[in-house]
């Protein structure tokens, strides 16, 4: 028996229990791992706050990182004592998006990872990065993946281009840093002076604080001399997609990830027309593109930005805190 936080159904942070789970052995083709981190993600808040409840009793947590500790017949990709880190979408191995909506997701549609152990399909897991710490492991199946296919996969992002990130949540954050990795210039939003100097010290090139500049679309065209830039990581939603559209030079690619100013709202035609923008909407990605960013942070010794760390059994204190819009970079979960 191990311990597992339990959402009841509806969600909400008072309906929040922990109990004890029992973890099958490994079947054929089957992984046990012992989960040791947990990372928060805006859909995981949905979830567990109630905003998008479970209809039944869940385990939340789409990101889970540990070691691995029994294999079933036939897993040869993993081994006892691997450390590995699971995957937003389990059941999408490689190609075109495949799965439409949650069902599949761990956390939402099936149990996740606020969890001590789990024994599960070897393919819902890759190796984590090497020399990187469990809770370190666990930003990356939400959040980095977003990132990573955002501007690798979906797009071709090279030295030279620019590219424009909103903010300074998860996706953002690893969108800088794989940028400046790829040799690109970056231009950083936020609505916090404070905040843009710790993205300036990761790399920043441009900050534009946004509060102050309600305009931030015309600022970035200018600081690219006109052209626009090459991608812009869109967080925002239905508030800022028209700044952001404003942003793109002439065939520009906008990454339409997140939702944070709302799920529907005007959306301005005549810009995405005339400027020729592939407006890509974006929902984390395959096991191939995990283990291609895995291989990538390997070779570049990319490091996350880490906010906080919170027990697992404090797991609303950490959504608390998701919530104020305090932090920067990831939260953490410590199993």
């Amino acid at each position: 028996m191990s311990r597992a936080i339990v959402v009841q159904p509806g969600g909400g942070f008072d309906r929040v229990k922990v109990e004890e789970r029992e973890t099958p052995p490994p079947r054929a083709g089957e992984i046990t791992v012992r989960l040791r981190a947990n990372s928060l993600n805006y859909h995981d808040y949905a979830v567990v706050s109630g905003m998008w409840g479970p209809a039944v009793p869940r385990i939340p947590m789409a990101d889970g990182a540990g070691e691995v500790v029994a294999v079933g017949e036939g897993v040869e990709e993993l081994a006892v004592g691997d450390h590995v880190v699971s995957l937003f979408f389990p059941t999408w191995a490689d190609g075109a998006p495949e799965v439409v909506g949650f069902a599949t997701v761990p956390g939402d549609g099936v149990d996740g990872y606020a969890r001590e152990e789990v024994t599960a399909p070897a393919a819902a897991f890759t190796r984590a990065p090497k020399g990187w710490t469990h809770a370190e492991a666990a930003t990356l199946p939400t959040a980095a993946l977003t990132a990573w296919r955002a501007l690798f996969s979906d797009d071709h992002v090279k030295p030279g281009d620019v590219v424009l990130t909103q903010g300074t949540g998860g996706v953002s954050i690893f969108a800088l840093q794989f940028a400046k990795a790829a040799g690109a210039t970056v231009i950083a939003t936020s609505s916090s002076d404070e905040k843009l100097e710790r993205l300036k010290a990761l790399g920043a090139d441009h900050l534009v604080n946004y509060r102050a500049t309600p305009n931030w679309g015309e600022a970035a065209l200018k600081l690219t001399g006109g052209r626009g830039v090459d991608h812009v990581v869109e967080v925002g939603g239905p508030a800022t997609l028209e700044q952001s559209m404003a942003a793109a030079k002439v065939g520009g690619h906008v990454s339409v990830i997140g939702i944070l100013t709302g799920v529907a709202g005007p959306i301005p035609l005549v810009p995405a027309l005339v400027r020729q923008l592939r407006l890509q909407g974006v929902l984390v990605g395959s096991r191939r593109h995990q283990l291609d960013m895995v291989k990538a942070i390997d070779a570049n010794g990319l490091k996350p930005v880490i906010d906080s760390h919170f027990p697992l059994e404090e797991i609303v204190a950490a959504f608390r805190h998701q919530e104020s819009n305090r932090h920067f970079g990831k939260i953490c979960l410590d199993i």
